[in-house]
C-alpha cells in the first residue's frame, strides 16, 4: 500500500497511520469524482483493517484542497448517495479510528467542511478556510449547517457559510475548528506525529471515546447530511449555479441580478 496513488490521492501507510494525501499540484488539490471514489475507498478499507489505528489527510506544504474541481463537477455531477462525493461523505462522517488532518494554504468548501468531521486539525501559518457555497448558488453540504454553528456559534457560523469568505487559521483556531497552528514545514509532521501517539494508544480507548464523543450528534448529523445532499443536487441545476459556474469558468464576476 505504500506509495500507492490511486487518481491523484497518494496512500501511505506510515506505522500504524494511513495517510491520504491530496496529490494534484498543478490544479491546487481539486478533487475529482475518482478522487472522491479513492478516499471512499481507503476510509472504508481503513475502518476494516485492524492494522490501521489513526488516519491522517494532508496536502501539500502549499495546498490543502481548492475544493472541488468545477470542471468534473460539472461533467459528472453528483446523481444520489451513492455518488462518489456522497459516499465519501457518508463513510467520513461514520468513521470508528482517530481522524486527523494537516492543512497549509486554501482549504475551499469540503476542504473545510471534512475538517468538522476530523477529531483534530492541525493548520500551518498560510492556511486559509473557505466555504464559497452561496457564491456558487449552492448551500452548505457536510452536515456543516449543524456542525459549525454548534463548534464556532450560530453568527460566526452564518458569516463564513452566507458569505463564503476565507480565514485564516488563527481565526479558525478561535472558531473551535483548529487544533494548533504551526510553520507551514511544520504542520504534516506534527499532524503525523500526534497521529502515531494515538495510535500507540489501546485502539479499543480510542474507539469508545470516540463514539462517546460523537453519538449524541450521529443521528442529527445523518439527517442534515441527508437534508443537505438533496438541497444540494436541486441547486445545482438552478440558473443561479449555472451563472456561478460559468462565471467562474470564464473568470468574470458572476451577475445575479437577474434572478429573484
Amino acid at each position: 500500500m505504500n506509495g500507492e496513488f490511486k487518481m491523484s490521492i497518494k496512500v501511505q501507510m506510515q506505522g500504524a497511520v494511513m495517510t491520504l494525501a491530496f496529490d494534484r499540484p498543478d490544479k491546487k488539490n481539486a478533487i475529482t469524482a475518482a478522487m472522491y471514489a479513492a478516499l471512499a475507498d481507503a476510509l472504508e478499507q481503513a475502518g476494516a483493517d485492524a492494522s490501521v489505528r489513526a488516519v491522517l489527510i494532508h496536502g501539500s506544504q502549499t495546498a490543502f484542497t481548492a475544493g472541488n474541481d468545477l470542471q468534473d463537477f460539472l461533467s459528472n455531477p453528483p446523481q444520489g448517495e451513492a455518488s462518489p462525493v456522497f459516499r465519501f461523505l457518508h463513510n467520513i462522517s461514520v468513521f470508528t479510528k482517530p481522524l486527523l488532518a494537516a492543512v497549509n494554504g486554501p482549504a475551499v468548501g469540503i476542504g473545510t467542511t471534512l475538517l468538522l468531521h476530523c477529531d483534530l486539525v492541525y493548520a500551518g501559518e498560510s492556511a486559509r478556510f473557505a466555504t464559497p457555497f452561496s457564491q456558487l448558488g449552492l448551500c452548505p453540504e457536510a452536515a456543516s449547517s449543524l456542525l459549525l454553528p454548534a463548534v464556532a456559534g450560530y453568527h460566526r457560523a452564518a458569516a463564513m457559510l452566507l458569505f463564503g469568505e476565507a480565514i485564516g487559521p488563527l481565526q479558525a483556531r478561535e472558531m473551535g475548528f483548529v487544533n494548533e497552528v504551526l510553520p507551514d514545514d511544520k504542520t504534516i509532521a506534527h499532524a503525523l506525529e500526534r497521529a502515531q501517539a494515538l495510535a500507540r494508544l489501546p485502539a479499543s480507548s480510542m474507539r469508545v471515546t470516540k463514539r462517546l464523543l460523537k453519538q449524541g450528534q450521529q443521528q442529527a448529523i445523518a439527517q442534515q447530511m441527508q437534508a443537505e445532499g438533496e438541497e444540494f443536487r436541486a441547486m445545482l441545476g438552478s440558473p443561479e449555479a449555472r451563472e456561478a459556474f460559468s462565471a467562474f469558468l470564464e473568470k468574470r464576476k458572476p451577475d445575479f441580478s437577474r434572478f429573484g
